[in-house]
This record gives C-alpha cells, structure tokens and sequence, in this order.
C-alpha cells in the first residue's frame, strides 16, 4: 500500500477518567510527547494524518488535521466513524493516542495486507480482536453509523456485515516480537511501567 492509499487517524476523544483527568496524548517520553511522538511515526507512514477530538484547542501546536465527532457519542467507535469520514483516502489505518510503543514495522504489516476486496485488517492476539490498531476503509461507514444510532458501542460488532481480514499473533510477532504495539496507558500504573520502559527501552 501507498502513502497515498490510506490515512493516518489517531483518536484523542477520551475522558480520562482513570488518569484523573490527565490528558493521556500529551503526557512526555523525554521532551516529547506520546502524540508528538505518534504524529512523526504516522508523517513516515502517511500523507495524511487526522486527529478526532472533541477539544482541538489543545492540539493546535500540533501539524495535524483536526476533527470532531460528527455524531453526540463519546466512544472509540464514534471516533472511527468521523476519521474515516474525513478522510481523503478509501482506507484508513485507526489507533488511540495511547500506545506509545506502536511499531512502524507492525503498522507496515496491516498496510501490505490491505486491498480492495477488504473492508477490515485488524490483529488478532491471544486476548481478542485489537480494533485501535488497524485499517478500514469506507465501507465501513454506513454500518458503524446504523450501530451507533442503536446505541452498540462496541466497535467488532459491525464486523460481520463487512469483510474482515485477521492478521494472526504469529505474522504480528515477526514485526513486534513482544507486541508492544498494543500497550496503551488507561491508569496511572501504566503510566509508571510505561515510563520504566521507556527509560530502559
């Protein structure tokens, strides 16, 4: 896949209730940020780079397209809906503002394998489904505005009206031995392990 072919969206729509109200994008890995960090990995990866939030005020120093939800939900899904609505591109590869450790080379693995004939290519680990870290394209759009307006926030379950393409835990490990893509920091004990990481990372 192109530069061209897919977008880059990052998803900074939520509360942060369990980092009592830290905002999660801008916390530091030295002197830069995780969403400074993210947004130079996605500028290698992607012509364009969208970032879906409901306070774009506090990105304005960031050299992102910011945009809002289009729909009165506060969710993940609502957050996947409104990047690839805005995207430029038939396909866009989606993650949270969380991950830290999102590996180019993982990313890379997703991209190869995205082609007309699907709409989904998303990991799958041992623990599930890794839905914040990987391509759609827009046909997805009309089922996740129907699950939306029936009040269905979780994002898998529009799943079997596209067609969906697994990426095994093996093909995954061969690009991220440890998939430690897929680490995101929801309290602050992932804050303290994250930051343990990555002064010995």
């Amino acid at each position: 896949m192109t530069i061209t072919s897919c977008a880059g969206i990052i998803l900074a729509g939520g509360l942060n209730r369990r980092m009592a109200g830290q905002n999660k994008a801008l916390l530091s890995i030295g002197n830069q940020s995780i969403l400074g960090c993210m947004a130079v990995l996605f500028r290698d990866l992607f012509e364009q780079v969208v970032l879906v939030t409901n306070n774009p005020m506090e990105y304005l120093s960031y050299d992102l397209a910011l945009v809002t939800d289009l729909l009165p939900i506060r969710s993940s899904l609502t957050g996947l809906h409104s990047g690839l609505f805005y995207a430029q591109t038939e396909r866009v590869f989606c993650t949270a503002c969380d991950m830290p450790f999102l590996k180019k080379e993982l990313v890379q693995v997703l991209l190869n394998e995205a082609d007309p004939h699907w709409d989904v290519i998303i990991p799958r680990t041992d623990e599930g489904f890794q839905p914040l870290c990987a391509v759609y394209s827009k046909r997805c759009l009309k089922p996740i505005e129907d699950q939306l307006n029936r009040g269905d926030l979780k994002i898998s379950n529009f799943f079997s009206r596209v067609k969906v393409k697994e990426i095994p835990e093996a093909d995954l490990r061969a690009a991220d031995p440890e998939l430690i893509s897929f680490f995101n920091i929801n309290t602050q004990g992932d804050l303290a392990r994250f930051r343990k990481w990555s002064v010995h990372g």
